[in-house]
């Protein structure tokens, strides 16, 4: 694990607002999506249909009592305890704006947007910066004592480590605000080390040191990122300076009907059943790109995401040719910590990972399984 470093230069800054979408779009053909981390298939038609039926209420401002109570009651929380926002970019910002912060520090690498909204706001971010060689993991004595506002990812987007709960609970003290963003959480069977949970007021539970903050999303799981819509479980004090700081109805009605219906008991178990799923996909996703070890193609592990995190020492000349062949991946570059040699691919079903190996065989099959050697036909 690096020491902690200011943030970078003026170039990071900029590739901070890259995303995935970036690698499916303008693309001038069809391309297989294998950069965005948005669960394919969906939304479900159920889902759809429940959307839609809420069209009919268009002229009516959005009214988000109701999903609150339901997001509330699906943690078992207090209503005043949860904000609905516009996506879970949406808090980022807030969180940015409403907080006051000495020494902010984004445990990288991860998602970009806190440190991106942070810096926005005018908050000058520190680094701790997760290594390879640690396998990514996050050691809580790493960040600095004097930080008064901690984010990290759990599950961590790129490198789809999963963190011990213990090991955030280790980053909760007083005088601080640690912010979890569990955007992918829901894809992790039976939400494993999740800290939503822990803000639940109980008897014989001992309240968490500090401010902590957990974000989710519905994006992911239910293909809502168009629809924008996300959440924020807090302490109500928490959770009410933050919503001082969004503008009037903030959440549209479509969007809020979204809310309540995920948060049902049927679409609970068909969350649960889809993150199943995506650990049966990984598992063969793991297994064939293990095939491509001998042309230097690593996979960092063991991955708890709908991610796999790899690199190549070609990872940016592959990228190009796997588009060229209708496949696209994540570049890993515009994550801090990681360089042009590491991509990110989705886990999608066995037939997709099927297509991506054959495309991969093609590229860095035969003699290209000799470390150095050019790959045929593989852009260099």
């Amino acid at each position: 694990m690096r020491p902690p470093t200011e943030s970078g230069t003026a170039r990071e800054a900029g590739l901070l607002r890259h995303h995935g979408d970036a690698e499916v779009r303008d693309a001038g053909r069809e391309l297989t999506d294998l950069a965005v981390n948005v669960r394919t298939g969906t939304p479900p038609p159920w889902l759809k249909a429940r959307i839609a039926a809420s069209l009919d209420s268009l002229a009516a401002y959005p009214d988000g009592r109701a999903a609150r109570r339901a997001v509330a009651a699906r943690h078992g929380l207090a209503d005043e305890q949860v904000l609905l926002t516009a996506g879970a970019a949406e808090a980022f910002v807030l969180l940015a704006r409403a907080l006051t912060a000495r020494q902010p520090v984004v445990i990288h690498p991860q998602f970009t947007e806190p440190e991106a909204a942070l810096r926005d706001a005018g908050h000058d971010v520190e680094r701790v910066l997760l290594g390879a060689g640690d396998a990514f993991r996050l050691d809580a004595a790493a960040v600095p004592a004097g930080a008064d506002l901690v984010v990290v990812g759990n599950p961590t987007n790129p490198t789809s480590v999963l963190h011990p709960a213990e090991t955030l609970v280790r980053l909760a003290r007083e005088g601080r605000t640690l912010v979890v963003d569990e955007a992918f959480i829901d894809a992790v069977p039976g939400e494993r080390e999740s800290l939503a949970p822990l803000l639940a007021s109980r008897p014989g539970c001992t309240p968490l040191p500090g401010r902590v903050v957990v974000l989710r999303s519905l994006t992911k799981t239910w293909g809502l990122a168009g629809l924008r819509i996300g959440y924020v479980l807090s302490d109500p004090a928490t959770v009410d300076r933050l919503a001082r700081h969004q503008p009037l109805w903030p959440v549209s009605a479509p969007a809020l009907t979204a809310a309540e219906a995920c948060c049902e008991p049927h679409a609970l178990a068909e969350a649960e059943e889809a993150a199943r799923q995506v650990a049966r996909h990984r598992g063969h996703l793991l297994a064939r790109l293990g095939e491509f070890a001998p042309a230097g193609l690593e996979v960092q592990g063991p991955p708890e995401a709908p991610f796999i995190l790899v690199r190549h020492p070609r990872a940016a000349a592959l990228r190009e040719d796997l588009r060229s062949l209708g496949l696209a991946v994540r570049r890993g570059d515009t994550f801090p910590g990681l360089g042009p040699q590491w991509l990110r691919i989705a886990v999608r079903d066995e037939e997709c990972t099927d297509r991506l190996a054959a495309a991969l065989r093609e590229l860095l099959g035969g003699d290209a399984q000799v470390p150095g050697r050019p790959a045929p036909g593989g852009g260099g």
